[in-house]
C-alpha cells in the first residue's frame, strides 16, 4: 500500500493482491489464522512456481 493508500500509485502490487484472492481465494473467511496463513503460504509458492 502506499503512502497516501492510493491503488492507482501501485498498480502492480494492486494487480498481484486482485489475483491472489479472486483466482486463489484468498479473500474468503478461515475457521482459523493457522489456515489462513497455511493457504496464504501455499498460494504464495504456486504463484511463484
Amino acid at each position: 500500500m502506499t503512502e497516501s493508500y492510493d491503488p492507482y500509485q501501485n498498480a502492480v502490487a494492486e494487480r498481484v493482491n486482485g489475483i491472489l484472492k479472486q483466482e486463489f481465494y484468498l479473500g474468503a473467511s478461515f475457521m482459523t489464522v493457522a489456515d489462513a496463513k497455511k493457504k496464504a503460504t501455499w498460494t504464495i509458492g504456486v504463484y511463484n512456481n
